[in-house]
């Protein structure tokens, strides 16, 4: 098993910045992708980032140029700088761990709640 704990969420205004970070702990050996989904309200489930052991990233349309995700191999923690957010950004943040790089992964955190206000 694998646990994924997030942290880092919270209120910011349209313009500003967050920073999430997702710890993975257990059976990390078999893990090669992490990454971020979202969902807001009344709305699916999307992915918005992923990487995986060698560094390869992936990114929905909409965030491309103002969010960055990036990876601890050695303290197993995966990161996503945020910058420049929207209000429709505004969704809750899940971690996501699996094998393969832009697909959903078995292992998921809790989820952390991002809200940005106009």
């Amino acid at each position: 098993q694998v646990q994924l704990a997030e942290s880092g969420g919270g209120l910011v205004q349209a313009g500003g910045s967050l920073r999430l970070s997702c710890a993975a702990s257990g059976s990390i050996s078999s893990i090669n992708a992490m990454g971020w989904y979202r969902q807001a309200p009344g709305k699916e489930r999307e992915l918005v980032s992923a990487i995986n052991s060698g560094g390869t990233t992936r990114y929905v349309d909409s965030v491309k140029g103002r969010f960055t995700i990036s990876r601890d191999n050695a303290k197993n923690t995966v990161y996503l700088q945020m910058n420049s957010l929207k209000p429709e950004d505004t969704a809750v943040y899940y971690c996501n761990a699996g094998s393969y790089l832009g697909y959903r992964g078995p292992y998921w955190g809790q989820g952390t709640q991002v809200t940005v206000s106009s």
